[in-house]
């Protein structure tokens, strides 16, 4: 059979605009249908008009308006020099341009006055490419001179992401004060508060007499509540700088009656600059610590999990191999607690308190504990570290509590807990602690929630048939404790404002001695052990994580070993991203 005849065939020739081109631009190099002279210098350039009011807004304004120009055969371009508007005729005609450092800023200048838009752009984007910590402020100043935003951006991302190094340099020194106060105001920034504080400081001091009464208006940019109390309150509140202005004296006496107080709701003048969130680029990481690995031997490994990346990340190990100890986060550093040292024969109940700071990712000790202990339980609370029951060195359960002031570097005992457990759920939410079951000295089960008030040192218990958890950790979202599993699929979630509990979706296995912690308002549940389908109890590497607000489990993969009886914990991480999770 013949083929359809083809009715309608649409034809089009891709190399016709750059065949044009070619052909426009050798009628220029010829002189021919020339009908205007763009002069400069001693230089004419022979150019078609139609070309130029084509490529460009302002040349078109010029020959297609009752100005003068539009008569005349020669323009003069004084302000643009001649081997720059030659390039430019050249990339009219051809869409092609050379750019060097040497010729960029007069090129922008010509670009932005004749309304080459893209060739300005490309200058910009040429510019950015130069950028680094050492020039990126020269690199703001002039993209302000040349209305350039996307290199202004560009600049101020390099200045907010390399702040340690700009912050050192002489012309951060020289910056006004709005430029300032407009650095310390950007979440962007990538720098700890304390580095905030200390930078504006080094701005006052490079100038005192004219800028010491710029005091209060920086200070009040550092994020308080992220500062370390012993920083804070030993460091900030004695400089003589801060001790000189009563705004800024008055700032630090109200975090002091908050923190005093053991309340997280601060005063109204306080209230704006308490509540400012941390920065895009500190971002709370997952750090997962101590515990059995492979079933075998107590593990010495540190792991971060950071959720941007997907990726883990090993950190320095710890000291020495520690059987259930107990673990905390606090002002971004890790605290691991007590726990039996497994150094000879059946190991030695221990006091020792073991601090990691991400910026030095190296183990220290710090004040030790009051009681040796281990299988305790430890929670943190403002500036404080509570640590509570566990076993002593006699193998009893213990019912003592101490408390660790982050404030003074003391250990202090508390009253003590009015049913000593073991392996309960624990948390702490609105200046209570809740212990949630547990098991008792002879493994039965514990169904009560004792509760401690914090600022009164105060215990209750409530009986309640819900709670029948062991080995089970509990987390806080949004005023709600979840307690996950404990030889059970189950998860609950216990309203503190509401005092009831809430079923939430099951875990898919029963498990227990895993963990979990909150970050991003999400649960992250990390190994443990589990009940097979044959009854059989084995460890697990699973990583799962619980949304609140949709009841959904999903699994984030898998550890990079099977692991349970560890600590799990969020740690603040400053990165040079800039950019928002």
């Amino acid at each position: 059979m013949d083929s359809p005849l083809l009715e309608v065939y649409q034809y089009k020739d891709r190399e016709l605009s750059s065949h044009l081109l070619v052909q426009l631009n050798a009628l220029r190099q010829e002189g021919i249908f020339t009908d205007v002279l763009l002069c400069s210098d001693d230089m004419e350039i022979p150019c078609h008009r139609n070309v130029l009011v084509s490529s460009s807004p302002y040349f078109r304004a010029m020959f297609c308006s009752n100005f003068k120009e539009r008569h005349q055969d020669r323009i003069d371009l004084k302000a643009i020099a001649s081997s720059v508007l030659s390039g430019i005729v050249d990339y009219v005609y051809t869409g092609a341009i050379t750019i060097t450092m040497e010729l960029v800023l007069p090129l922008m200048q010509a670009a932005s006055m004749l309304q080459y838009n893209r060739l300005f752009e490309a200058c910009s984007t040429f510019l950015q490419e130069q950028l680094s910590p050492d020039n990126c402020l020269s690199m703001i100043r002039l993209s302000e001179i040349l209305h350039c935003a996307s290199l202004r951006e560009k600049a101020k991302e390099m200045a907010v992401r390399s702040f340690s190094d700009v912050a050192a340099s002489e012309e951060f020194h020289e910056l006004s004060l709005p430029e300032l106060l407009c650095y310390l105001e950007d979440d962007r920034l990538c720098a700890e508060e304390e580095q905030v504080f200390e930078t504006l400081l080094a701005w006052i001091h490079h100038d005192p007499f004219s800028r010491r009464g710029a005091i209060h208006d920086l200070f009040k940019r550092v994020r308080l509540r992220y500062i370390h109390p012993t920083y804070l309150f030993q460091f900030i509140a004695n400089d003589p700088l801060i001790q000189s202005s009563t705004l800024c004296t008055e700032i630090i006496e109200s975090v002091r009656r908050l923190m005093f107080s053991v309340s997280t709701k601060c005063s109204e003048d306080l209230g704006p600059l308490w509540v400012t969130p941390r920065r895009y680029t500190c971002h709370e990481t997952l750090v997962v610590v101590g515990g059995r690995k492979n079933s075998e031997q107590t593990s010495r490994e540190a792991l971060l999990f950071d959720e941007r990346t997907q990726r883990w990340q090993w950190l320095a190990k710890l000291p020495v191999r520690l059987y259930k100890a107990s673990y905390v986060c606090i002002h971004s550093i890790l605290y691991v607690l007590g726990g039996l040292a497994m150094t000879s024969g059946d190991g030695v109940v221990s006091t020792t308190v073991y601090t990691l700071s991400l910026k030095t990712n190296q183990w220290r000790t710090a004040e030790p504990m009051l009681h040796p202990r281990y299988a305790h339980q430890s929670v943190s609370y403002l500036h404080f570290i509570f640590v509570l029951g566990g076993i002593g060195p006699d193998k009893q359960i213990s019912n003592t509590v101490e408390r660790y002031n982050s404030m003074f570097n003391l250990w202090e005992p508390m009253t003590t807990m009015p049913t000593p457990v073991l392996h309960p759920a624990v948390a702490a939410n609105d200046q209570r602690i809740y212990v949630f079951g547990g098991e008792d000295a002879m493994q039965n089960p514990v169904r009560s929630i004792q509760v401690y008030h914090i600022a009164r040192n105060l215990w209750c218990r409530m009986e309640t048939r819900t709670v029948k958890n062991v080995c089970a950790p509990a987390a806080v979202i949004d005023d709600k404790i979840y307690i996950v599993g404990g030889y059970t699929r189950r998860v609950i979630a216990y309203d503190t404002k509401a005092n009831k509990f809430v079923k939430c979706e099951n875990m898919k296995e029963r498990r227990m001695h895993h963990a979990a912690t909150v970050i991003n308002n999400k649960l992250y549940i990390t190994g443990g052990r589990y009940i097979n389908s044959h009854d059989v109890i084995e460890d697990s590497d699973c990583f799962d994580c619980y949304d609140p607000k949709t009841d959904v489990w999903t699994s984030k993969g898998t550890l990079p070993y099977k692991l349970f009886d560890h600590g799990s914990l969020p740690l603040v991480c400053v990165s040079n991203n800039p950019n928002p999770p």
